[in-house]
C-alpha cells in the first residue's frame, strides 16, 4: 500500500538548498526557490543560459563541477535535477544519510520529497499532489487556479501582494505602526486593448482593488469584472486641461491611498510608454504612498503584431524606434528629432500621431526617407474592432483620411510592413 505524502510548507528564506544539475529541470525549479528566499547552491559542470544569467546577477552560487558529498554541508533540502539514475541515486543516498529531504526529477518513487503543482493567487498558495501523477496534479491545479480567480474576487477578498517588499520598493515608504495604516497604489498596464492581454499580476491586483482609476483606453471588459463595491474613477472624465487633469488624478491616487485604500491606476498599454506613470509615481512618493508598478503590453509592439507586422524581422530590420506624434514636427514643443529618424533604416512606430500624420510624413520625406517606404496604420489593435491600412509613406496620411481611420491608432513605417506578405 502506497502512503500519501504529508503536505508541508517549507520556509526557506536564507536557508541552503542544493540543486544538482544545470539543465532544463533546474531552470524550471530554481526560480521558485529564489522566490522563497532560499540560499541556492547550484552544482553542475554546465548551465543553461537562463541559469547562467541568474549566477551572473548574483542570485545564486554555482559550483562548476559534478556533485560531491560536501556540497550538502548545511543544506536543508536538495533537488536532484539530472537524468542519470545512478548519479541521482548516489546524491539521494547521501542526503538520506544526513536526513536531508531530497527531490528527484528522475524517479519520484525513490525521492523523499515531491514538488507539487503550484498555483499562487496573492498570498494564497495552493500545492497539489496527484498521487505521483504530475499530469493529474497539473489538471487539478489549473482548475483550482480558475476557481480562485473567480471566487477570491467575488467574495471581496483583498489579499496583500505576494511580495510585500514590492509595494514599497519604488518609494521606500510604508504605513506607520500605531496609527492609521495608509493604503498603496499600483500602476498597472492594461495592455493594448484585448482584455486577455493584461498580465496575470495586473489582473490579480485589479481583483484586489478598493479603488480603480481608469484611462479611456482601458479594456471595458476588465472594468466589468470589478467587484460591485469597488470605486471606479473614470480619469478621462476629469475636467480642465491636460496638466490640471493630471494633477487631479495624482491627488485622487494620493487621497484614496492615504485613507487606507488599495488603489489601482489602470492605464492603457504600459504605464511608462507615454502614459505619465512616472508623474503619478513621483506624486505618490512625495506623499509617502508605496507604489507597485506592473508593466503592460504596449500597443507599439502589440498592435502591429496583431495586424501581421513584426516590428523587427531577420534580414529586414534590426531596430525599431517608438515616438510620440501628438506634437507636430515643426512645433517648438516637439522633443523628437524627426530629421534623425528619417535617416534610420529600421522600423519607426508612431503613437498618437494620426492628427499630425501628414506633417510627420512630409517631414520624414523632406529629410531623406523614401516616399515609397512601406507604411501601415492599425486602429484599435488587438480588439474586435481592429482595422489595418497598408500604404506607403508618401500616401498613408491621405489614405488614412479617406478610410476614416480614427484614434487610437498606431502608425508603422518600414519594410517590416511587408515582411510577412506572401
Amino acid at each position: 500500500m502506497t502512503t500519501s505524502p504529508y503536505p508541508l510548507g517549507l520556509r526557506l528564506d536564507g536557508r541552503r538548498v542544493v540543486v544538482v544539475g544545470g539543465g532544463a529541470v533546474a531552470t524550471r525549479r530554481v526560480p521558485a526557490l529564489l522566490d522563497a528566499g532560499a540560499d541556492v547552491l547550484l552544482v553542475a559542470p554546465e548551465l543553461t543560459p537562463a541559469l547562467r544569467a541568474r549566477v551572473d546577477a548574483g542570485r545564486l552560487h554555482w559550483v562548476p563541477r559534478r556533485f560531491a558529498p560536501e556540497d550538502l554541508d548545511g543544506a536543508w533540502l536538495v533537488q536532484v535535477a539530472i537524468d542519470d539514475p545512478v548519479a541521482a541515486a548516489s546524491v539521494s543516498a547521501i542526503a538520506a544519510e544526513r536526513r536531508i529531504f531530497c527531490v528527484r526529477a528522475d524517479d519520484r518513487t525513490a525521492a523523499t520529497a515531491w514538488t507539487p503543482a503550484v498555483t499562487r493567487h496573492g498570498p494564497v498558495t495552493v500545492a497539489v499532489f496527484g498521487g505521483g501523477d504530475p499530469r493529474r496534479a497539473m489538471t487539478v491545479r489549473d482548475a483550482i487556479r480558475n476557481l480562485l480567480a473567480v471566487h477570491l474576487a467575488s467574495d471581496g477578498v483583498a489579499p496583500t501582494p505576494s511580495r510585500p517588499d514590492a509595494a514599497t520598493s519604488a518609494t521606500g515608504a510604508a504605513g506607520t505602526t500605531g496609527g492609521p495604516q495608509i493604503g498603496r497604489v499600483a500602476l498597472v498596464g492594461a495592455g493594448p486593448g484585448d482584455p486577455e492581454l493584461i498580465t496575470v499580476r495586473g489582473w490579480r491586483l485589479l481583483t484586489e482593488a478598493d479603488v480603480v482609476v481608469a484611462d479611456r483606453l482601458v479594456p471595458g471588459l476588465l472594468l466589468d469584472e470589478l467587484r460591485p463595491d469597488v470605486e471606479l474613477v473614470d480619469a478621462s472624465k476629469i475636467p480642465y486641461g491636460p496638466s490640471r487633469a493630471q494633477e487631479e488624478i495624482n491627488q485622487i491616487l494620493v487621497d484614496r491611498a492615504l485613507s487606507g485604500a488599495f488603489v489601482v491606476r489602470l492605464k492603457g498599454g504600459d504605464p511608462y510608454v507615454f502614459g505619465r506613470g512616472g508623474e503619478e509615481l513621483l506624486a505618490c512618493a512625495k506623499a509617502g504612498v508605496p507604489v507597485t508598478v506592473v508593466p503592460g503590453v504596449t500597443s507599439s509592439i502589440a498592435a502591429p503584431a496583431a495586424a501581421g507586422i513584426p516590428v523587427t524581422h531577420r534580414g529586414v530590420a534590426h531596430e525599431f524606434t517608438v515616438v510620440s506624434g501628438h506634437v507636430a514636427p515643426d512645433s517648438p514643443a516637439s522633443l523628437v528629432r524627426w530629421e534623425a529618424l528619417a535617416g534610420l533604416r529600421g522600423t519607426l512606430v508612431i503613437l498618437m500621431g494620426l492628427k499630425n500624420l501628414a506633417a510627420i510624413t512630409d517631414t520624414l520625406i523632406a529629410h531623406g526617407r523614401s516616399p515609397e517606404t512601406l507604411a501601415a496604420v492599425v486602429q484599435e489593435g488587438t480588439t474586435g474592432t481592429q482595422r489595418a491600412l497598408r500604404s506607403t509613406l508618401g500616401t498613408v496620411a491621405a489614405d488614412a483620411l479617406t478610410a476614416d481611420i480614427r484614434p487610437p491608432a498606431v502608425v508603422v513605417v518600414g519594410d517590416v510592413v511587408g515582411a510577412l506578405d506572401g
